[in-house]
């Protein structure tokens, strides 16, 4: 008789996870999903068109506070943990709530859940959400193409619209308003799209990689959250954050990235304190001795400096980044303190989702997240910027939200790229790396 299964996710790791090793698993039933951290991505069904023959009907997903109430309604046997970005202290309550219930709580790893490519793939992954993976995966792809290799970009799933929509290909802008897609998704894939990179996401890994390897010399995977790749990586190179020291052995699956990796990069070290950056180097040379270590720059540039120079500024920052990423300084917060702003608190004139998204995330009370969900978020968004009491907007988010929604100050926008900040060089590493694969 089969395991009645749940797996608890974040719409991504956890469907990925099904689509590998549960589907068509005759061991296995699996009886729901549930969903955290991003709003409005539950009460949704996955799809029979991929769930597989042994799901006629799909499969339902069901917010993960009502996680004993499903074991106990379906008589699940195991619960299986499949999202990132967790510290081991909420790990463990999400695996004592299971238990308590009374189903097993299990972990899959790489052996399980990685897909083998017919091209090279180059990993790019991070001990937190926003550590700057993206600024690393653009160096990589600059690398690349020095060496005459064309990288695709496969980036980690955001599926939080249409689930039926297994592939979705980025060629240009005009294909963010075809796949409807949310600011998160946005903000990933907007600096690769300027660069003329092709950008594959979806729901279903297998296809995308498949449809990826027609077009690519070499794969760049550009993680989400602290994630581990869905493919197996020729070479895994992982962001560290200083402004977050010693977080890489306090969440799940940061650690794992730095015990996986080639290529430790401590990145903004322009921003951070010496001695964090020091620490935040020594705590991953603990954890993985053979990695190299590199030193990277996270430098900033406004493109309407002068709406913003020396003024009250409300800051806009990247989601998740400040939410569940806990991230309390941005792109954002550094270029207003470049440019001598003041920061304007976004908290009176917050209404509706966003209000509550400081009720839940206390520490982003000094900048204001992108969180744009959905259309009704969107307006929240819009209605709690323009209430802000503030001379100017600096969008620190790489989204530009100047194109979506109106913004009744004048608006400027942050941009960074990782720079080399110290011997041995990143770039002269990954150099190496793609001169290798030609």
């Amino acid at each position: 008789m089969a395991r009645r299964a749940i797996i608890i996710g974040a719409a991504g790791r956890d469907f990925h996870n099904f689509n590998v090793y549960f589907r068509n698993n005759p061991v296995y039933q699996v009886v729901a999903f549930t969903a955290a951290q991003i709003p409005y991505i539950e009460n949704r069904t996955y799809p029979a068109e991929l769930a597989g023959r042994q799901y006629p009907d799909g499969i339902p997903i069901y917010g993960e506070e009502k996680l004993e109430e499903l074991i106990a309604r379906y008589s699940a046997d195991e619960v299986f943990f499949s999202y990132s970005d967790v510290s081991y202290e909420n790990l463990m309550h999400l695996a004592s709530r299971a238990i308590a219930a009374g189903a097993s709580f299990s972990l899959l790893g790489p052996k399980d859940t990685q897909l083998e490519s017919k091209k090279p793939v180059i990993a790019v992954l991070a001990t937190r959400t926003g550590a700057g993976k993206s600024t690393i995966a653009r160096m990589a792809v600059d690398s690349a193409r020095k060496a005459d290799l064309r990288p695709v970009i496969v980036r980690h799933p955001m599926p939080y619209g249409d689930l039926r929509v297994a592939v979705q290909h980025f060629k240009d802008y005009s294909d963010f308003k075809k796949y409807d897609i949310t600011v998160e998704e946005e903000e990933e894939y907007a600096d690769h799209i300027a660069r003329g990179v092709d950008v594959f996401a979806g729901v279903d890994y297998g296809r995308i990689l498949e449809q990826a390897e027609k077009l690519a010399d070499v794969i760049i995977w550009d993680g989400g959250n602290n994630d581990f790749s869905f493919y197996r990586a020729d070479c895994t190179i992982v962001v560290a954050d200083p402004l977050r020291q010693g977080h890489e052995s306090l969440y799940h699956p940061g650690e794992v990235n730095v015990r996986l990796a080639d290529a430790v990069v401590i990145n903004k070290v322009n921003v951070a304190a010496a001695e964090a950056v020091e620490r935040t180097a020594e705590s991953c040379r603990k954890l993985n001795p053979k990695a190299g270590i590199f030193r990277v720059a996270s430098e900033v540039s406004v493109d309407l400096p002068e709406l913003v120079r020396g003024k009250r500024v409300l800051v806009v920052e990247d989601g998740p980044s400040v939410t569940h990423g806990e991230l309390r300084e941005g792109a954002g917060v550094s270029a207003a303190k470049m440019l001598g702003c003041r920061l304007a608190d976004p908290r009176p004139g917050a209404v509706g989702s966003i209000k509550k998204a400081y009720e839940k995330y206390p520490w982003a009370g000094h900048v204001m997240p992108a969180l744009g969900y959905s259309a009704q978020q969107m307006k929240e968004l819009e209605e709690s910027i323009n209430a802000a009491d503030c001379d100017a907007v600096l969008l620190g988010t790489p989204a530009d939200l100047r194109k979506r929604i109106r913004i009744n100050r004048p608006a400027a926008k942050v941009t960074f790229e990782g720079r080399d900040a110290g011997e041995p060089r990143l770039t002269g590493y990954l150099d190496g790396i793609f001169a290798s694969l030609r």
